[in-house]
């Protein structure tokens, strides 16, 4: 009998078919315990398609899914998606502008979008000690309309947390930060990424600036395959980047932070 732990998730084999188009072909991925993922890709690299999976909203065409042991097919995976936390622009959106961010946190356990329950006492404390852990517990009855994007993603993740999920999917989340916005939310997600009781994350993006160093392995997808992944500095090096673009770059790390120029696209010069 193996004593290694059970991985978070495991992926074997997966191939995604929509008629004719592969959206993903033959994608073996493991999530250990302890490791926090990057999934980097341009666009249309098959990131999308990736997470619905996770999600049950594509089922795939060959290979097997498992969470936590559990098997897409075989569990049930209404239940299991449960245990995955999920933050997106998607769900942002969404979003009634009159919940007030405690009730979008306490919603989280429910999956309900514009919370019309009656939450338990116990539940509005839980709501109110994460929020406070995230920094912005004075947040607790401002209405989601007059957050600031910044302020509404950390009240997502809030949501996502209250379910005790033990994945924790960020999919592009800085979208739509200003700069400055932006930077502060990353280093949230650092220290989130520190702490001893979060669960298993994956950051979803196209921008390595977003990658923090509390990140500790990168997926690289580029048509739907897998480029290239393992551990961080094994895989954000510039002759992956360059073949992930489709670009002459140069990337830098800097304590940890990445930072990246293109020089030439397809073999153009960038003016």
């Amino acid at each position: 009998m193996s004593d290694e732990p059970t991985p978070i998730l495991q992926i074997t084999g997966m191939t995604i078919r929509r008629g004719p188009k592969r959206l993903l072909t033959n994608v073996s991925w493991t999530i250990r315990p302890g490791e926090h993922w990057v999934i980097l890709g341009a666009n249309g690299s098959g990131k999308t398609s990736l997470l619905s999976t996770l999600t049950g909203y594509l089922t795939p065409s060959k290979g097997d899914i498992a969470l936590l042991g559990n098997v897409f097919g075989e569990s049930n995976w209404q239940e299991l998606k449960k245990r995955i936390g999920v933050v997106s622009s998607a769900v942002r959106e969404l979003m009634s502008p009159h919940e007030t961010a405690i009730e979008t946190v306490t919603s989280g356990p429910y999956g309900m979008i514009d919370f019309w329950g009656k939450a338990t006492e116990q539940e509005v404390r839980e709501s109110r000690r994460i929020l406070k852990r995230l920094g912005c517990g004075e947040l607790e009855n401002r209405p989601w309309a007059v957050l600031s994007q910044g302020e509404r993603q950390r009240v997502l993740i809030g949501r996502a947390l209250m379910a005790k999920p033990e994945l924790l999917i960020l999919d592009e989340p800085c979208a739509g930060l200003d700069p400055a916005a932006r930077e502060h939310f990353l280093q949230f997600v650092q220290k989130l990424l520190e702490a001893p009781d979060s669960p298993a994350i994956i950051l979803v993006t196209h921008h390595v600036e977003e990658i923090m160093p509390g990140f500790t392995h990168t997926l690289a997808l580029k048509g739907g395959k897998v480029l290239a992944m393992g551990e961080k500095k094994d895989i954000l090096k510039t002759t992956v980047i360059d073949q992930l673009f489709n670009a002459t770059t140069r990337l830098k790390c800097t304590q940890g932070r990445y930072a990246l120029k293109v020089d030439a696209v397809g073999g153009k010069r960038v003016m």
